[in-house]
């Protein structure tokens, strides 16, 4: 939710001590400064922006220029919370709407905009809270890879104080999303109205989870206005709302995040939300709001307590899921990720082994922001 002040790589450390005595660090390249067209720059999924941009940080603090820079845009403006808002991913590039969602950056990926000179792609990756879609581009020449990063899971909340049980089944979430449950009292809850909400259009968590529930149209009762992951949009506020929630977002929200400096968390007239403390998340800040995770088939989504909560690795399998980097399908690389990524995003196995999958300080990352660490990161499908 926050823009990321990075004056350069080479005073990363420096400028990252600065921020951390007068504010927090936020998103997205700095003001003013646009990323070169060999650098690798990334779009799409709230779920991951964070960290992407985590990563950002420590990968360009350790790879400086004239070695490729690592950067991302957020899923909405990190100052201001505009959709959809202008943004020049790189330079020589046009001015493109902000990609708000996996679809959405996947979408952006596939387009091939490039650079006014032709040499580089304005986007190199798209952030994906979902696995492949039949809708999207092949797994071959002129396709796109998804490469794995980490494991999430999704599950349902609701507000502290609720109508609705503790625990839902994935029958009863299917008939509250087609709409044929529509009071708390047939599934178990108090007699009053189920407020059923789901995040915008393009988010990858909004799809994941009507896969997982069985509903491919969503019933003529369920609003989609909210944008993911953020318990304290007005839409969902009170004890009747529903909502699908990335359980790792949530961890790093609830447990390793700056409180907001307002109940909204609405940026103040510096566009800063919130100022994290030394041990806390640099990048995101606690927006979950009075929402809880709720269990589905009677199996918890979280274990441990306080900052060593964790996905609970037992969760109902069909609520767990694999988060992506995608990237365009190579013909010159074995593991078909694009030569200039495999650094970043290649497997442990691969020949050229990418940071992501193999750095500890890249793991230390994926723990901190909610995610569990796979043995099949990098893995492309």
């Amino acid at each position: 939710m926050r823009k990321l002040i990075k004056l350069s790589a080479a005073t990363a450390v420096a400028a990252l001590a600065t921020v951390m005595a007068i504010g927090p660090a936020m998103a997205d390249p700095p003001t003013g400064v646009t990323p070169k067209e060999t650098d690798i720059v990334g779009v799409g999924s709230d779920t991951l922006q964070n960290v992407l941009d985590q990563f950002s940080l420590d990968y360009n603090k350790t790879h400086l220029p004239p070695a490729k820079q690592l950067y991302s845009w957020d899923a909405t403006n990190p100052k201001t919370g505009a959709i959809g808002d202008p943004i020049v991913t790189k330079s020589g590039c046009s001015s493109t709407p902000r990609p708000d969602g996996s679809s959405a950056g996947i979408t952006a990926l596939d387009a091939n905009a490039k650079t006014a000179d032709g040499k580089a792609f304005c986007i190199d990756f798209a952030r994906s809270s979902r696995p492949r879609a039949s809708t999207d581009p092949a797994l071959g020449p002129g396709g796109i890879v998804f490469v794995a990063l980490a494991k999430d899971a999704v599950t349902w909340a609701s507000n502290a104080t609720t109508n609705a049980p503790t625990n839902l089944t994935t029958a009863q979430l299917n008939a509250i999303y087609t709409c044929t449950d529509t009071n708390w009292s047939q599934v178990g809850g108090a007699n009053a109205p189920i407020n059923a909400q789901l995040p915008q259009t393009s988010s990858g968590t909004r799809a994941f989870f009507l896969k997982a529930i069985g509903v491919a149209t969503p019933g003529p009762c369920v609003n989609s206005t909210a944008e993911e992951n953020e318990g304290v949009n007005p839409v969902l506020q009170g004890p009747n709302v529903i909502f699908p929630y990335s359980v790792g977002k949530f961890i790093a929200e609830k447990f390793h995040s700056a409180k907001c400096l307002n109940t909204s968390c609405t940026p103040n007239a510096s566009g800063v939300i919130c100022i994290p403390k030394t041990g806390q998340n640099v990048f995101g800040c606690d927006t979950h709001g009075t929402m809880v995770l709720r269990n589905v088939n009677g199996t918890v989504p979280t274990s441990g307590t306080g900052a060593k909560t964790v996905i609970n690795s037992t969760f109902d399998p069909n609520y767990m899921r694999t988060i992506y980097d995608v990237v365009r399908y190579s013909t010159s690389t074995a593991d078909h990720i694009p030569a200039s990524l495999e650094k970043i995003f290649a497997s442990s196995t691969a020949a050229v082994k990418g940071w992501a999958c193999t750095s500890s300080r890249a793991k230390t990352d994926l723990r901190n922001y909610g995610f569990l660490v796979t043995p099949f990161c990098g893995v492309g499908s």
